[in-house]
């Protein structure tokens, strides 16, 4: 065991020397307290597990907000950023179709404020804590310094019901998508692979989505381990702060063993999203891949992509991959690596597209 442990740890530190000089971000736009009082947004009531701490709602605008709450799935408490269409208020009797972004490793609900075309008046949009190091599971180990750890029973059977009791939203599968990056893009492929029956659209920015590659897996055990020179590399917080990825925990604490011998590694093998059994429950689900190729972690999540693109071509599941290289195809921010100056006009191009699909669906 203690000779596994020390591959763990250099794997992690391979990691870190692949990605020492870390990766470039957008700065999101100020979250500064806005002029409007709590008591004008929608009132949000207790439920699905999910307690609203009491006075503690943050109000960017009359139209972005953040409340917090608590939940025995999760240690401590947390916070959800929504962001409303500017109709909501105005027209009471329409309802909305919902997407839910799910953000990268070191970062938290303030990094869609980086992508302004998440604030869409087409859709309501869901922002919630994934932790810095949470990648959207349910820990195997729960009794680390992160306490209690059940990331996926939180968004999935907590957070979603919440929303459709509390706002106005079309509550099926075709009017509800799951995207993310990085961490999140592994999260919202997942998801929506573990949930057809919640999800009909799913989109990945530079998504951690093939764990039969051992640099990704090698990403998991750096933010568990916190390898301090992959902190900034492998960040995707949209401030551009490196603040790291919490307490150490056990290499193991996510999803157990990496290592194939005797099959230790049989949870990471059951939640890969390239899995084609994985892929397979797809069926049905609009899918966007975007990623750039041009940094020593997006080459990786575009092989990724690129996995992910042929099963489901060999499935016959249609889905739309933009590898954008060097960045020069998709905008002047780009460049081509994992930061927001790739995915904030990846996403302006997705947001589009993801309305016509909702509109689509009546």
């Amino acid at each position: 065991m203690t000779s596994l442990r020390h591959t763990a740890l250099g794997a992690a530190l391979a990691l870190a020397a692949l990605t020492g000089t870390g990766a470039a971000h957008a700065d999101p736009a100020s979250a500064a307290p806005y002029a409007v009082s709590a008591s004008a947004l929608p009132v949000f009531a207790d439920g699905y597990g999910l307690t609203v701490v009491p006075g503690a709602t943050e109000v960017h605008s009359p139209t972005d907000f953040t409340l917090t709450v608590t939940t025995k799935q999760l240690s401590g408490t947390h916070r959800i950023r929504i962001l409303l269409p500017a109709a909501y208020d105005t027209d009471p009797g329409r309802r909305w179709p919902v997407t839910y972004f799910l953000h990268g490793g070191g970062g938290g609900v303030d990094d869609v404020a980086a992508a302004p075309a998440l604030h869409a008046d087409s859709m309501i949009t869901v922002v919630p804590d994934g932790g810095l190091k949470g990648w959207y599971a349910d820990w195997l180990m729960q009794n680390t310094a992160e306490g209690a750890a059940n990331w996926e029973t939180f968004h999935l059977t907590q957070v979603v019901p919440f929303i459709d009791a509390n706002l106005r939203t079309v509550n099926d599968r075709a009017h509800r998508a799951v995207v993310g990056l990085s961490m999140g893009g592994y999260g919202s492929l997942h998801y929506a692979e573990a949930r057809p029956d919640l999800f009909g659209q799913v989109a990945v920015m530079s998504g951690g989505i093939d764990f039969g590659q051992w640099k990704i897996r090698a990403a998991v055990l750096a933010t568990e381990l916190n390898v301090t020179g992959a902190w900034c590399a492998v960040s995707t917080s949209g401030s551009g702060a490196c603040t790291g990825y919490g307490s150490y925990v056990d290499s193991d604490a996510i999803f157990g063993s990496p290592y194939s011998v005797f099959n230790a590694d049989r949870v990471w093998k059951a939640v890969d999203p390239a899995a084609p059994v994985n892929l397979a429950k797809l069926s049905g689900t609009g899918i966007a891949l975007y990623t750039g190729n041009n940094d020593v972690i997006d080459v990786n999540t575009a092989a990724a992509s690129a996995t992910v693109k042929a099963r489901l071509d060999h499935l016959g599941i249609p889905s739309r991959l933009v590898d954008y290289g060097n960045g020069a195809s998709l905008a002047p921010t780009c460049n081509g690596g994992h930061n927001y100056g790739c995915w904030a006009p990846a996403f302006a191009d997705y947001v589009p597209r993801l309305a016509t699909a909702f509109a689509a669906a009546g």
